[in-house]
C-alpha cells in the first residue's frame, strides 16, 4: 500500500502540436498539480515526486506481435490461421470487444503514429529517472507507471459512451463525472450560469471553471493510477504483461458498452 505522501499522476501526451498535458493528485484526490509543456519541462514536474504512479495515456511499448502467433489467437477465441486482429495488442483487441473504440498499435513500428512514438520516448525517459512498471499483483518501485486510455476510463466509469471530448457537454459531462468520483475540480455546472443571452450575443463567454479536455483527460488518468494502487479490487486490467496492459477504474466491464 502506498504511503500518504504518495501522489498519483496522469500524463496526456500529444502529438507534438500541443504541449503535454499533466494532473497530480495526493491520496485523498485533492490536485496538487496541473500543468502543460514540452517533453523536459513535463519530466522536470514528475521527477520531483519520491513515491509517485504515473498513469500514462500512450502505449507502453511497440506491438509484440501476439495476435500474429496462431497459438495465441486460439486463446482468444480467434482463428489461428486468419490474419484479423493481427495489427493489435492484445489489450486493444480486448477493449474493442467491449464496444470501447481504441487505437491500434501497428507491427511494425516505424508506421506508428508521432504521438505514440512520442509516449515510448516518455516511458523510457521515466525510467531513466527511476520509475518502473507498475504491476498490480507483486512488489512495485517507490515510482512506478501504468497505462490508461481516458476514453475507456471514462466510458467505464459513466457505464456508455460520453459524449464527444471536444464539445461542451463532453467537457462538461468528464468534468462532472471526475467530481461523483471526489475528485477536485470546479464545479462544472457553474459553467451553465455563465451563459446567458448578453453574454452569447457578444461573444463574452468565458468558462472559467470548465477544464479543456486535455486536463481532463490528465485527471481521469490520474485518478486511474489512485484506484490502481490504492482500491485493486476497483480497477480491470486488459493486455498480455508480455506487450502492455492498460489498467480501467472499474471492477467489472460491461460485456459491451454502447451510446
Amino acid at each position: 500500500m502506498p504511503d500518504s505522501d504518495t501522489v498519483y499522476i496522469g500524463i496526456d501526451p500529444t502529438a507534438g502540436r500541443r504541449p503535454i498535458h499533466y494532473a497530480v493528485l495526493d491520496g485523498r484526490l485533492r490536485l496538487v498539480a496541473m500543468g502543460q509543456g514540452d517533453l523536459e519541462s513535463v519530466l522536470a514536474a514528475v521527477g520531483a515526486y519520491e513515491s509517485a504512479v504515473c498513469a500514462v495515456d500512450a502505449p507502453q511499448s511497440p506491438n509484440g506481435g501476439l495476435l500474429a502467433r496462431p497459438e495465441v489467437r486460439v486463446r482468444y477465441g480467434l482463428r489461428p490461421e486468419a490474419t484479423t486482429w493481427s495489427q493489435f495488442k492484445v489489450c486493444e483487441y480486448q477493449l474493442r470487444q467491449h464496444g470501447i473504440g481504441i487505437y491500434n498499435t501497428p507491427l511494425d513500428a516505424a508506421a506508428a503514429k508521432r504521438w505514440m512514438r512520442l509516449g515510448w520516448v516518455l516511458y523510457e525517459r521515466l525510467r531513466g529517472i527511476g520509475y518502473g512498471l507498475f504491476r498490480p499483483d507483486g512488489a512495485r518501485p517507490p515510482r512506478s507507471f501504468v497505462e490508461v486510455h481516458p476514453h475507456a476510463c471514462f466510458t467505464v466509469l459513466l457505464g456508455h459512451f460520453p459524449y464527444r471530448k471536444n464539445t461542451l457537454e463532453g467537457r462538461l459531462q468528464r468534468q462532472l463525472i471526475l467530481a461523483d468520483c471526489r475528485v477536485e475540480v470546479p464545479d462544472a455546472l457553474e459553467t451553465l450560469e455563465e451563459i446567458t443571452r448578453h453574454r452569447l450575443l457578444t461573444g463574452a463567454l468565458e468558462f472559467h471553471s470548465l477544464l479543456t479536455h486535455d486536463q481532463l483527460d490528465a485527471l481521469v488518468a490520474a485518478y486511474t493510477a489512485n484506484l490502481a494502487a490504492t482500491q485493486p479490487a476497483r480497477t480491470t486490467w486488459v493486455g498480455d504483461e508480455a506487450e502492455g496492459r492498460i489498467v480501467v477504474p472499474v471492477d467489472k466491464m460491461k460485456e459491451k458498452y454502447t451510446r
